[in-house]
């Protein structure tokens, strides 16, 4: 019954290896590099339409949830300064987990930093805040604004539309 003692020993070997092998935990296996799954805001640009004016942020990478409020004033993150926006009313837009900076802290963000606009609704916009882990921005406006957001994808983009009385007509 044992003709091949020899076989048998090397067989029960290979397999005693290759089941060894199976319970090395991930943790003692070679990491390779991942990219940063941080999305980098990389640029805001804006543009006026016959019923409402336009803002879109530029993401590279996927994009991060984004959150809209209105606010009663726009304020720098983290030093609390006042933004120097004129208008009545204001949205802050804040992009969380984003940033606007690479993992060296170099600006990945081309975009305005702070520029007033001269559109029917959209009267300025500032970058308010790149400080841990979210990037903000603040838009002005002398209306209450009325707006809708969506996403847009390949390149990402952040769309803020706000409705103005049709100036085509």
């Amino acid at each position: 019954m044992h003709r091949h003692p020899r076989r048998t020993a090397i067989a029960a070997g290979i397999l005693l290896t290759a089941a060894f092998g199976a319970t090395v935990p991930a943790s003692a296996a070679p990491q390779s590099r991942q990219p940063s799954a941080t999305a980098l805001v990389v640029n805001a640009r804006w543009g006026g339409h016959c019923t409402y004016d336009r803002l879109v942020i530029d993401v590279r990478g996927t994009m991060p949830p984004v959150a809209v409020k209105p606010v009663k004033e726009l304020r720098y993150d983290p030093s609390g300064k006042k933004v120097p926006l004129a208008g009545r009313y204001f949205l802050e837009i804040k992009l969380s987990p984003a940033a606007a900076h690479d993992e060296a802290g170099r600006s990945v963000y081309r975009g305005p930093q702070l520029v007033k606009i001269h559109l029917p609704a959209l009267k300025g916009l500032a970058l308010t805040g790149d400080f841990e882990g979210a990037v903000t921005f603040g838009a002005a406006f002398h209306t209450k604004p009325v707006y809708k957001t969506f996403k847009l994808h390949s390149p990402e983009r952040f769309v803020l539309d706000v409705r103005h009385a049709n100036t085509c007509a």
